[in-house]
This record gives structure tokens, sequence and C-alpha cells, in this order.
């Protein structure tokens, strides 16, 4: 890996029209069932009766940083006219729309290509004889979900800015990675090299708070996740990456060729009225493979830094449980009329207009939408899936 010297700067908050932001929206949230459905999922809903469903909070707190016509959301063709009306202050050629299902890797690169083409455009260059040294094409992009939540949004600037000055003088790829609070089982884990270890291979300073990154981890069981936590020098993975244009192009050029030979087919069509009909043609075509495994795992130039600013991936009933208000009994009722007698530890959704009476059952997920009730054990939410696919089986798609 080579010697990187970052020095940190003052950041002050504001925008600048190489920063370039990547949302996306396409899951279909089906852990959170019946709430969650296919035709509105969690990413357009309002889980906490504030008025912004999660993709509108995602795109407000990057607005004070990033340009708004530099906002992209990628996302099922089926979700476009459903974000046009949540965010109407972006255009349809914002709104990048995969004709099919092929996990992140796929995603970002198709982000990457259409970004890419709007820099040469700007730069008044061709993909035939793109030059990287021109200022436009000096495009600094951070890649989020839309569906997580972040407590202490100012911070939560201040770190992205931090990460866009460090990819624009480096060669680096950066991602943020989550201070852990407990040994929790449902995130991936970063391990990075930190303290004298970082300083003696010349790598990273340790008063930069940005370190290179030594594994990635899947999520791990509970045992080994209270290993995680003890040792100190491991991160949960958020998922938001940062990163300068020409890193990842190149990233993808030569970890991932079967995904970047695909996009290289229509360079020249990327950012023209025939864009559309090249994705639909070949992005099905692309392997279904996630950033992840595909690039980060295998790159040599991973940085991360070391984060804690009220996040957490609104994943499953359970966290949600965990960030919301309870009562003295730790029930939660998500703005619904609910009365707990007996009862402890569940949390409770409804339509409105309609009371739930709970007695003598504890830890249970309580939720109705659309004619579908659901009461399982929180401890078994993980079978909320199944419970989808039996349910889409049996019902021939009615509920889903």
């Amino acid at each position: 890996m080579k010697i990187m010297l970052y020095i940190c700067t003052n950041f002050q908050i504001m925008k600048n029209n190489n920063n370039y932001c990547v949302i996306m929206a396409g899951g279909v949230g089906s852990r959170f069932w019946p709430f969650s459905r296919a035709d509105k999922p969690k990413q357009f809903l309002d889980f906490f009766g504030t008025g912004r469903s999660l993709l509108q909070m995602t795109v407000d707190r990057f607005r004070p940083i990033v340009p708004i016509e530099n906002v992209f959301i990628v996302t099922n063709v089926a979700y476009k006219q459903l974000i046009l009306e949540q965010v109407p202050d972006l255009n349809e050629r914002q709104i990048l729309c995969e004709p099919a299902r092929r996990n992140t890797a796929p995603c970002i690169a198709y982000a990457t290509a259409h970004i890419r083409a709007i820099c040469l455009k700007r730069a008044g260059l061709t993909a035939a004889n793109q030059d990287w040294n021109r200022p436009e094409m000096q495009a600094n992009i951070v890649v989020a979900a839309s569906d997580h939540l972040i407590l202490e949004e100012e911070k939560f600037r201040q770190t992205i800015l931090k990460a866009f000055d460090f990819v624009s003088q480096h060669k680096a790829i950066c991602t943020l990675g989550m201070e852990p609070t407990r040994p929790e089982t449902g995130y991936g884990y970063i391990q990075y090299i930190g303290g004298l270890t970082a300083q003696s291979q010349h790598i990273a300073s340790t008063t930069e708070g940005i370190y290179p990154v030594k594994t990635f981890t899947e999520k791990p069981n509970l045992e080994m996740a209270k290993v995680f936590l003890e040792s100190g020098d491991f991160l949960w993975n958020s998922g938001i990456f940062i990163w300068n244009l020409q890193t990842i192009s190149e990233a993808f050029r030569y970890l991932l060729p079967e995904v970047a030979d695909r996009f290289r087919e229509g360079e020249l069509l990327m950012g023209t009225d025939k864009e559309e009909d090249f994705i639909e043609e070949m992005f099905p075509k692309c392997p279904n493979i996630s950033i992840d495994y595909g690039i980060m795992e295998k790159a040599d130039n991973v940085f991360v830094i070391p984060s804690s600013f009220g996040w957490s991936d609104l994943g499953t009933w359970g966290s949600l449980y965990e960030l919301s208000e309870k009562d003295e009994a730790k029930n939660v009722s998500l703005h619904s009329d609910a009365l707990f007698y007996e009862a402890e530890g569940n949390v409770v959704t409804l339509e409105p207009g309609k009371l739930a009476v709970v007695q003598g059952v504890d830890d249970m997920i309580i939720a109705e939408q659309k004619g579908v009730l659901l009461v399982c054990k929180k401890a078994e939410e993980q079978r909320i899936k199944q419970f989808v696919a039996d349910a889409q089986e049996k019902f021939q798609g009615k509920y889903n």
C-alpha cells in the first residue's frame, strides 16, 4: 500500500460543485413487512411521525454539502414516480432506474458511469478523449443507503466533508465505520490498523482519524461480536462510501472488469437520450455482486474513518424498537393507539383509526397494514422474509 499522508484542515459546511451524492433506494424492505410493502417499501415511509420519509431525510441530510443537481437516486423503475413526488426538486435524469436487481456493485457502477458522462459534458470532453486532470473531472462521490437513520446530522456532514477532502487528495477509497456500542450480530465489521501499527507502517497518522482497513468481516455470531467489541479495533460497517470518480472508475476496471466492461460497451451512450435503452438491454447481464465483495475486500487502498454520530441501519423491527420512545414497561407504539396490560417489550404499529389492546404477552411485534396482521416474537423476526415468501406463494402475491 502506498504511503498516504493526510493533513487535517478546518471544515466548513459548504457546497462544492465537484461533490456528488448517490443514494441507493431500490430495496423492497421485506424485513419490515407488512408495514413495508412492494408498492411502497420502507425508504418511502415515515417511521417516526415527522412528516418525512427515510428517503426524504437522506436527501435533506446532504443538501448543505452537495448541490441538489448533483444528487442521484438509483432505484427500481417501479419507484421512479414515487421518488419524484417525494423529492420534487429532482428531475427525471437524476433518477437512475435499474431494470433488474443486481446488488450494489452494478448499482454503483451505473451511477459512476452516469456521473462520469456528466463531468465529461461539463468539461467539453468525450469518452474518447477524457482528461482526468480537468477540474470538471475531479468529482468526489459519496454513496449512501436511503434507509439509514442519523441523529447527529451536523457531525455526519463534517465527517463526509473530511472524507471528501481526503479522497480529493489521494487515490483512496474511504468508508465510514461506526464505533460499536454493543456486540451487534446484525452488522458486518471493519477491522482497521491504528495506533503505533499505523505509524510504524507510515500509512496514516493516528492524529488524523483516518486509518487503513485491515479486513472486512461478515455478520458474526454473538460470541465473535463480543470479541470484536473488546478488541477495540473493529467498527460496524455502515455501507457509506466516499471516493473520487477516477479512483472508483479504475477500481472497477481492475478489480471488477466483468461489471466495468458491460458499461464500457455503451460509454458513448451514457448521458444521452440512448442511455436508458442501453441500460435496459445491458444491466440485467451484469453479475449479481456486492460492492463489498467485488471491490472493498480486494482493494489495497481502502481507508476508514471511525465515526459516532447516532447512526443506525433501520433494517429490522428490532433496530426500530431500540430507537423508539418507550413507556415504563418498555413497550413501543409507533404513532398508533395502544393499551398495554401485563405486557412488556412489545412494538405495535397499526393503520390510523385502530386501537390495539395488548395483554399478557412480552417481546412481540404486532404490526397491521393493508389487510395483513403480523404477530411475531421479536427474537424470531429473521423469519419474516420467509413469512413474506410463504404468503406470496399461497396467496399469489395478494399481500406483497
